[in-house]
């Protein structure tokens, strides 16, 4: 649990903020930044936020003002020298961070961490983290409720975003009354539910959806059809002209396989390497796997990342899922 009054002293004396999120950015890290923006300027606070990666132009509703900064696409780290205080949002490890890193690392100004993910870095930051918190956005609600900020309509639409995304839209086994009661808190606040998934999950471009027919080609199931796995190649971007973005939620297609119980997609990516994404639905631990490969996350969902040639990247990944499953 997060202990909201050590927070709220922790925010109490700083007045330039910086807001930053991992790479490859989704809702709930956008839909954190942006929340917990709304909530730093109700109180009277300077805020930026800026992060390693552009915003995927699939959720870039998130932010119609365009708040969101790039380092070094209009801003460089000289430009945050004056900040007081970097507020890292939904990640707690250093290589999530990308080349934020390297600026966080450079300036002189304290550090604090809010969020919902097991693992966990040397950050040199103070620690607000909830890992049985369904989302980080909802770590952004309650302390909006805690600090006696009253929510608008432009903390209630990323926020709501936050959440419904990082529940499957409210399906999975993270969503709880108390999810639904802080959903029913946003959607009076000004939160669009229709709008808002209309926007995520109807407003495909072609690419993306050959893309999903791509990696669903490449699907294929073991262990009497309990492991579900697939890919997407460089060659397979270049194929389709999807972005390194459609891939985000791909992997639950894998869920809607009848007899899943735990799924992986590796993605390549254009540095090198491959992006892995672990899901559970069973007692085998993502988080664990996550960590065998330079990440983490939760029980049920959790990513990781592999170098070498592909065959020996998968083999590699699948072995140990494998053992996990045993």
């Amino acid at each position: 649990m997060v202990d909201w009054s050590a927070f709220a002293a922790a925010i109490a004396a700083p007045q330039r903020f910086l807001l930053v999120s991992h790479i490859r950015p989704d809702c709930d890290a956008l839909g954190s930044e942006l929340g917990m923006a709304g909530v730093l300027d109700a109180l009277g606070k300077q805020v930026r936020i800026v992060n390693g990666h552009a915003t995927p132009p699939n959720i870039a509703f998130i932010d119609p003002s365009r708040r969101i900064e790039t380092i070094g696409a209009g801003v460089e780290a000289a430009d945050l020298a004056d900040i007081e205080m970097v507020m890292i949002l939904d990640t707690s490890a250093w290589v999530q961070l990308g080349p934020m890193a390297d600026v966080i690392r450079s300036l002189p100004a304290r550090r604090m961490v809010l969020d919902h993910h097991v693992g966990q870095d040397e950050l040199g930051a103070e620690l607000f983290k909830d890992t049985k918190a369904e989302a980080t956005g909802r770590l952004v609600l309650d302390a909006a409720r805690h600090l006696g900020v009253p929510l608008t309509d432009s903390i209630a639409l990323p926020l709501f975003a936050a959440i419904a995304t990082d529940t499957g839209w409210f399906r999975f086994g993270s969503a709880g009354a108390s999810t639904f009661r802080g959903a029913a808190d946003l959607i009076d606040a000004g939160a669009q539910p229709a709008t808002i998934y209309r926007e995520l999950y109807e407003q495909d471009t072609l690419a993306r959806m050959k893309l999903r027919g791509t990696i669903l080609a490449h699907a294929a199931t073991e262990l009497d059809g309990r492991l579900a796995h697939t890919f997407v190649q460089a060659a397979d971007f270049a194929a389709t002209g999807a972005l390194a973005s459609d891939t985000e939620d791909a992997i639950n297609l894998l869920l809607q396989i009848a007899g899943t119980q735990v799924a992986v997609i590796l993605v390549e990516q254009a540095t090198g390497g491959f992006k892995i994404s672990f899901r559970s639905r069973c007692a085998v631990d993502c988080s664990q796997l996550g960590s065998q490969f330079r990440g983490g996350g939760h029980k049920a969902a959790a990513g990781g990342y592999v170098d070498g040639p592909f065959a020996e990247a998968q083999a590699r990944v699948l072995d140990a899922v494998r053992t996990a499953m045993r």
